[in-house]
């Protein structure tokens, strides 16, 4: 059994490279194929280190107490150097000035990865 696979994601829904300055939202279908976890975090383009921000820590998680799910157990990921009402559990911090790629880590894979019948929503930019 594969312990763990990564989707990495450098570019928006339009084909344009993530930058930090500007807010996106990528949507998680319920069903997520992880029977351990999953993680997202973010990191920095250049130095491929994970972002610095006021933030402790770039990511959001499963394990995560606060993480909000939709009603139909889906999952909304937001990221951004500001935050909406509503959206800090589930929200990444992002820099302006600074391009930023993330990974979506599924900790031991459930069958509906391998035959992609589940995949992520691409991310989409918003104001």
């Amino acid at each position: 059994m594969q312990k763990e696979m990564q989707i990495t994601i450098s570019f928006d829904s339009k084909g344009y490279l993530l930058e930090g300055a500007k807010s996106y939202k990528l949507h998680l279908p319920k069903g997520i194929p992880a029977s351990d976890f999953w993680s997202i975090i973010v990191y920095n383009s250049i130095s491929r280190l994970m972002i610095h921000t006021s933030q402790p820590w770039p990511s959001v998680s499963s394990s995560d107490g606060d993480l909000v799910r939709n009603k139909d157990k889906s999952v909304d990921v937001w990221f951004g150097p500001e935050t909406g009402k509503g959206k800090e559990s589930n929200w990444i911090k992002t820099k302006p000035g600074e391009q930023w790629y993330m990974i979506l880590r599924l900790y031991y894979p459930l069958e509906s990865w391998f035959n992609k019948k589940w995949r992520p929503g691409e991310l989409e930019e918003f104001k």
